[in-house]
């Protein structure tokens, strides 16, 4: 299946986009540079998906599946990843300014040289994340507090 097919089936909306990602597991997304801006794309698996590149400014991601997915160079601005799952995650020079990530788990993401500049990172599970280099002037950071440390 072509990239622009994978689009259109996006674009069709979650519940398609997820049927079709069930009936072929073995499939890598592949959406390297399209223009995803302004989607809603809330819950959908894009788990181990090819979107670097992407344009995904003011998307909807909540509760997306990214897992072992390649973000590397995508613009995310203004984009709400509020409980996503972004595990193992390549996320390098990413655009992630003023990106709503709270809740999010980022456990062993790479964010090298991202900008998070006024990004809301707040209970974020930080396990192993790379943050070499990233951009974080004014943005609001949370770790996510494990239970032996939370008060009850």
């Amino acid at each position: 299946m072509s990239n622009q097919q994978q689009l259109e089936l996006l674009k069709q909306g979650v519940d398609v986009w997820d049927a079709w990602r069930r009936k072929h597991p073995t499939v890598t997304p592949d959406l390297n540079e399209e223009d995803l801006s302004g989607l809603n794309l809330r819950g959908a698996n894009l788990s181990r998906a090819n979107l670097s590149g992407a344009n995904l400014k003011e998307t909807n991601l909540n509760k997306a599946d990214l897992r072992w997915s390649s973000l590397v160079g995508a613009d995310l601005s203004g984009a709400r990843l509020i409980e996503t799952n972004l595990t193992d995650a390549d996320l390098s020079g990413a655009d992630l300014r003023r990106c709503d990530l709270s809740h999010a788990d980022l456990s062993r993401a790479r964010l090298i040289d991202a900008n998070l500049m006024e990004s809301i990172l707040l209970h974020i599970v930080l396990d192993d994340t790379d943050l070499t280099g990233a951009y974080i002037k004014g943005a609001s950071i949370v770790p996510e507090k494990d239970e032996d440390e939370q008060v009850g």
